[in-house]
C-alpha cells in the first residue's frame, strides 16, 4: 500500500471514529441536560421518539455508562490508528506528531463542539442520539454491568453508598428553585415570580395568614328588628354576612344577599316582617390550621366559596373566602361593588416606608422582593412584637432582619403604624432598640 493510500485511508477512518465519538460526548451531555418536563408533554402529545426516550432516561447510570465506554473505546481507537499511520510514515516522530494531531482533533470536534451544541439543544440532542446510547447500551450490557459493579464496590470501600441516592431538595423546592434563577436572569418578572411562588405555597400557608380578621368582619345581630338587618345587608359592600345571636362568636348563620333579595321579591314581602332566620344558611367552620390547599380543594368539593375560622378553642377568628385564596396567587381582585381598601403603604421621598400594622409580612415581601420572615407573625406590627419580646410605645426604634423599625403610632396594645428603612449593611446585632 502506497504511503498516499496509507494517508488517506487512515484520514477517512480517523474522520468516521471522530464522528462517533462526538455522537458519544454529545448524547452524554443530553442524557444530563435534557428537561423531562418538555420530554414528558412531547410524549404525552403522541411523540413515539419522546416516549422511547423518556424510558431511557430513567435509567440514566446506564446511559452515561454505556456512551462513557463506548467514547473511551473509539478516542483509544483513533490515537492508536493515527499512530500507526503517521509512525508508518514520519518513523519515530509520527508518534509525536500523531499525539499531537488527535488531542487537538478530538478535543475541539469529539469533545468541545458537540457537548457544547447538546447543552444549546439537549432536547433535540436527546430525540436524535440517545435512541442510539440505547442500543449501545444493550449491546454492551455484560460489560456496562461489571464496570457499574467495580465502580459501585470502590465508592463503598470509600463511605459512600451509591443505593441510597436520596433528593435533598423537594420537587417543591426544586421549582422554585428554577424559579429564582430565571427571575435573577431577567427570563421572569417580578410578578409572575411572585404568582408561581405563591402557587407552590399553597401548601405552607395557613388561614389565619390571610384571612379576614374578626375585628373587620361585618357582622349581623338577629335579635335587631328585621327591617333594621335588610337594611345593613343591602348596604354592604359584601354578598354574605354572618349572623350572630348574643355574642359575636355564636354564629348562628349566613345571610346571603340574593337568599335576601329572591325573599324580598315574593308577593306580600316586607323588609319589617321578613324571618331572616329562614333565609340565612348554616355556617361553615373550618380551623385555622388548615392550608390554603386544602381549603381550596374543601371550597371546590362543598360548591362554596365562605367559611368562618375558628381556634383550637372553637372561638371565631376570622373568615375566609374563595376569592381570599385566589388573591394569594394573582394579587389583589376588586370589582365594581368592593370598596377603594387602602393599601397601607407609603413609599417616602428618603428610601423610608410609612406602613400600616395590620399589613401582612407577605403582602410586602411580594411588593417589594424583601425576605422578611412571616412563620411567627401575620402582619407586620405583629413582627415587631414578636422579635422585641415586648409591646412597643410610640418612637421606639428596632433594628431586625437588616431593616430600621421605628413605632409611629399605638392605639392601646396596638401597632397601628410603623416606618420601616432598609439598612444597607447587616447591623452586628439583629435586636437592638434605638
Amino acid at each position: 500500500m502506497s504511503e498516499t493510500t496509507l494517508l488517506w485511508s487512515g484520514l477517512i477512518l480517523l474522520f468516521v471514529l471522530m464522528s462517533i465519538s462526538a455522537i458519544f460526548s454529545a448524547a452524554e451531555t443530553a442524557v444530563t441536560s435534557a428537561s423531562k418536563a418538555r420530554l414528558h408533554r412531547l410524549a404525552r402529545d403522541g411523540n413515539t421518539r419522546a416516549a422511547n426516550v423518556e424510558k431511557l432516561l430513567e435509567d440514566k447510570e446506564t446511559l452515561i455508562g454505556s456512551a462513557l465506554l463506548g467514547n473511551n473505546l473509539i478516542n483509544t481507537l483513533a490515537a492508536g490508528l493515527a499512530s500507526y499511520v503517521l509512525g508508518g510514515l514520519f518513523g519515530a516522530k509520527g508518534v509525536l506528531y500523531a499525539t499531537g494531531f488527535v488531542t487537538v482533533m478530538l478535543l475541539i470536534f469529539a469533545e468541545v463542539l458537540p457537548k457544547t451544541y447538546a447543552i444549546i439543544k439537549p432536547d433535540r440532542v436527546a430525540l436524535l442520539l440517545v435512541p442510539f446510547v440505547g442500543l449501545v447500551a444493550r449491546l454492551l450490557g455484560p460489560v456496562v454491568g461489571t464496570v457499574q459493579r467495580i465502580v459501585r464496590m470502590l465508592l463503598r470501600v470509600l463511605g459512600v453508598n451509591v443505593d441510597d441516592r436520596v433528593s435533598y431538595l423537594s420537587n417543591h423546592e426544586e421549582v422554585r428553585g428554577l424559579i429564582d434563577l430565571h427571575a435573577e436572569e431577567g427570563s421572569l418578572d417580578r410578578e409572575h415570580k411572585a404568582q408561581l411562588g405563591s402557587i407552590l405555597d399553597l401548601d405552607e400557608v395557613t388561614l389565619d395568614e390571610v384571612m379576614v380578621h374578626r375585628k373587620t368582619i361585618e357582622m349581623l345581630d338577629i335579635s335587631e328588628p328585621s327591617e333594621v338587618l335588610v337594611r345593613a345587608a343591602v348596604r354592604s359592600s359584601f354578598t354574605r354576612l354572618p349572623v350572630y345571636r348574643d355574642d359575636p362568636d355564636n354564629i348562628i348563620g349566613v345571610l346571603h344577599s340574593k337568599d335576601l333579595m329572591r325573599a324580598l321579591a315574593k308577593r306580600g314581602a316586607e323588609p319589617d316582617t321578613l324571618n331572616v332566620e329562614k333565609i340565612m344558611s348554616t355556617p361553615w367552620f373550618v380551623p385555622e390550621t388548615t392550608t390554603l390547599r386544602e381549603q381550596l380543594n374543601a371550597f371546590i368539593a362543598r360548591r362554596s366559596h365562605f367559611a368562618l375560622v375558628v381556634d383550637e378553642y372553637g372561638s371565631l377568628q376570622g373568615l375566609v373566602t374563595l376569592e381570599d385564596i385566589l388573591e394569594e396567587i394573582v394579587g389583589d381582585i376588586s370589582d365594581e361593588h368592593d370598596m377603594p381598601a387602602p393599601q397601607g403603604v407609603t413609599v417616602n421621598a428618603g428610601g423610608d416606608y410609612t406602613v400600616e400594622g395590620k399589613v401582612p409580612i407577605r403582602d410586602l415581601n411580594r411588593r417589594f422582593d424583601w425576605q422578611l420572615p412571616d412563620d411567627a407573625a401575620t402582619t407586620i406590627a405583629g413582627l415587631v412584637i414578636h422579635e422585641a419580646e415586648i409591646i412597643p410605645v410610640k418612637g421606639q426604634r428596632f433594628i431586625f432582619f437588616n431593616f430600621e423599625f421605628e413605632v409611629l403610632e399605638r392605639r392601646r396594645n396596638q401597632i397601628t403604624l410603623i416606618r420601616l428603612k432598609p439598612l444597607k449593611q447587616s447591623p452586628l446585632t439583629n435586636d437592638s432598640p434605638a
